[in-house]
């Protein structure tokens, strides 16, 4: 009978994982359309600088109802080296999201997986099998696929969700050694942390040396103040929800749930822009899809 019950109370605890998985995938490109939004009025940059900064400001509350969770230090190097990683993949998709269509960018963006599978084996010492590495060949001429007409339309922009998906593949491994001595919320506080800082100082030493271009949010009208600070919110809302998801279920269960944010972003592009994907760009993401699949399910077989 007590099987019974604890077998009950882990599949429970599994579907309450997934359910916030789900959730946080599908408000994050909300966050992402508000941010393309604002980067019609103010530069990416300062788009990028306000949401990340308004994130802490709304993550740093959670964190201490989440106190009991926050293990080691939450300003430390990792955090620091994450922070700046964080940065990176913000301000390379922001200013993607200004020029091309949301969905495109974030189909580029899910070759994360792929790359991470490539570097944790010089980083990590985690050596992927024959299969995987076929698998991440595949995924990667998928990315090429939808990288070859969009860089025709937009121009090197086309290649800036791939940086992103290098540094957060990057920041990925940074985080699977970090969390060995601490916990990935003491980390992710920090980083987000270090982040609002880093921009916030970028920001003003650009201001003192350089002349600024553009709108300022200073300048901006109110709704874009506000949507900015909405974007800040969804963006905390996010992370609190998939902090929950892998407390609650298995990485290797919640992992092929990430991408459904390549739905919603479609969704969200549509309704809100009226963009859709070309045919070539549906043939590569979709080998894009299945090929980070793949990688998930074998990465899961290896360690059942």
């Amino acid at each position: 009978m007590d099987d019974v019950r604890k077998e009950d109370a882990v599949a429970r605890s599994a579907r309450q994982g997934m359910v916030a998985m789900v959730a946080a995938t599908l408000l994050l490109p909300v966050g992402d359309a508000i941010s393309k939004i604002l980067t019609g009025i103010v530069p990416p940059f300062e788009v990028t600088m306000w949401r990340t900064v308004m994130q802490a400001v709304f993550l740093i509350p959670v964190a201490l109802v989440f106190r009991r969770q926050l293990t080691g230090s939450v300003l430390s190097w990792p955090a620091l080296a994450s922070g700046a990683l964080i940065s990176v993949v913000m301000f390379c998709l922001i200013s993607a999201f200004q020029q091309m269509p949301i969905a495109t960018a974030i189909a580029i963006f899910f070759v994360e997986p792929l790359l991470l599978t490539l570097l944790a084996g010089p980083l990590l010492n985690e050596v992927p099998g024959r299969r995987r590495l076929i698998a991440v060949g595949v995924g990667l001429i998928g990315a090429l696929i939808v990288i070859r007409p969009n860089f025709s339309v937009f121009g090197p922009v086309a290649l800036l969700p791939l940086g992103a998906a290098l540094a957060f593949a990057l920041n990925m491994i940074l985080l699977r050694s970090a969390t060995r001595t601490r916990s990935a919320l003491s980390v992710q506080l920090g980083a987000t942390i270090f982040a609002a800082a880093m921009l916030l100082a970028a920001h003003a030493g650009a201001g003192f040396f350089l002349e600024r271009e553009g709108v300022s949010f200073i300048e901006a009208p109110e709704w874009a103040q506000l949507s900015v600070v909405a974007a800040g919110a969804l963006a905390a809302l996010s992370f609190v929800l998939i902090t929950v998801a892998f407390s609650k279920a298995e990485a290797g269960l919640l992992a092929p749930f990430q991408y459904l944010e390549i739905v919603g972003a479609t969704l969200v592009g549509y309704v809100i822009f009226g963009d859709l994907p070309d045919a070539m760009t549906w043939l590569g993401t979709g080998i894009i899809l299945a090929s980070g699949l793949y990688v998930f399910h074998r990465e899961r077989h290896a360690h059942d």
